[in-house]
């Protein structure tokens, strides 16, 4: 169905009123904290109008920390979209890889779009050792990991939360509906996950059984450390691997997403995987029962290749987009009206960030996501808790219940 002009307007106005509360917000703290706010939410505007607003008032520069290069240019885009073209050219846009060459330098504002990227101890120097006068941070759930959080809550608290079911129920975004869906290993991927599971259980209890992670940290880190514990800690850390390496490149996982894509042919599908290698396998498979419809959007691939994919896919001429993580933050990927998600972790943000892709400003759409997971397996584990935060989610059986 169309959407009316006015529904339209009125959505732009309701998020409007709500991303002008976090500026708000983040000026009477005293210039300086994190926005917490679903996939959706349109941080990257707040941050936009965060710089515009200061550098239009005081002299100085300012600085637009970004996941990755190819969002670079589309930060730039955002500025003049917005109306700061008069400000663009003191205004450094940058990516967090490449953050360590805007050391030592004076910025009258930093804003850090997708900040869990920042706290990573390899980027943490351009906070630490730049000045900067004020700081607004930007991400979509409060970082899980401990260190990590309390190294946001001091750099930058938070001052305006919003969970993506709360962006959902004020307008803001789209509905969605999360169906999970489990699938079986194959004969020899059951073997190959059951042989590097009994080598999980043995190591773990070589390192002990309540603190096996916490162990294999400190071994790794401590020079003092046996040759014989530091094997254990490598070899529990390799079992780790090698089981999520076989429950995220399960075969029925692309044969699955190939039955959503033939059953709803007139839908256009984006897919996450774990792994590139996995995510050029399902591409391959997509691409046949999609009648060579299908594109990839990777790390690993050229940018000419990715840009052509994102154009395809917006156009129309492509209607399946595969994507491991490039997709996950920062792009605005319309009209896409089913996710499919093979790779999974344990983490909430980036469940968060997936869903968000399929969450866009009509109220009247709903964002279908697809999960398909190995049952009785730590995969199932993982999705548990990486939706544990999230509603409106249907369990199956199998997929002849979704179909």
């Amino acid at each position: 169905m169309m959407e009316t002009p006015t529904l339209q307007t009125n959505v732009l106005q309701i998020k409007d009123t709500e991303q002008r509360l976090a500026l708000k917000n983040w000026k009477e703290k005293g210039y300086k904290g994190s926005i917490i706010a679903g996939t959706g939410f349109g941080k990257g505007r707040v941050g936009v109008m965060a710089i515009g607003e200061v550098l239009r008032r005081r002299e100085g520069r300012g600085l637009f920390l970004v996941p990755t290069n190819q969002l670079q240019d589309q930060a730039l885009e955002e500025f003049k979209k917005w109306g700061y073209d008069d400000i663009i050219d003191r205004v450094d846009i940058v990516c967090y890889q490449s953050a360590y060459k805007f050391v030592n330098q004076e910025y009258r504002i930093t804003v850090a779009d997708e900040v869990h990227i920042g706290l990573s101890p390899q980027y943490r120097a351009v906070f630490l050792n730049n000045t900067h006068h004020m700081l607004l941070c930007m991400t979509a759930t409060i970082p899980e990991d401990a260190e990590y959080r309390t190294f946001l809550v001091n750099l930058a608290p938070p001052v305006y939360v919003i969970t993506l079911d709360e962006c959902v129920r004020k307008g803001l975004v789209a509905p969605y509906r999360i169906t999970c869906i489990p699938v079986e290993l194959t004969e020899e991927e059951r073997k190959a996950y059951k042989a590097a599971n009994n080598l999980f259980v043995y190591y773990k209890l070589q390192l002990g059984q309540f603190n096996a992670f916490d162990e294999a940290t400190r071994i790794l880190a401590d020079k003092s450390a046996s040759g014989e514990e530091k094997k254990n800690a490598m070899m529990f850390y390799k079992a780790i691997r090698d089981r999520k390496e076989v429950v995220q490149k399960a075969f029925n996982k692309i044969a699955s997403s190939g039955e959503i894509v033939k059953a709803f042919p007139e839908k256009k599908v984006i897919t996450f995987a774990g792994t590139n290698e996995f995510t050029n396998q399902m591409f391959k498979e997509l691409d046949k029962v999609s009648g060579g419809k299908a594109r990839r959007y990777h790390s690993a691939l050229k940018k000419v290749e990715k840009d052509k994919a994102l154009k395809d896919f917006k156009s129309g001429e492509a209607s399946v987009l595969c994507s491991t993580k490039a997709l996950n933050q920062g792009f605005d990927v319309p009209d896409a009206q089913v996710g499919i998600i093979c790779g999974l972790d344990s983490k909430a943000l980036q469940m968060i960030q997936r869903v968000g892709r399929l969450l866009r400003l009509s109220p009247n759409k709903i964002g279908e996501v697809i999960i398909f997971y190995v049952a009785d397996s730590q995969e199932e584990k993982w999705l548990k808790n990486s939706v544990r935060n999230l509603s409106n989610i249907v369990w199956m059986d199998d997929i002849s219940s979704y179909i």
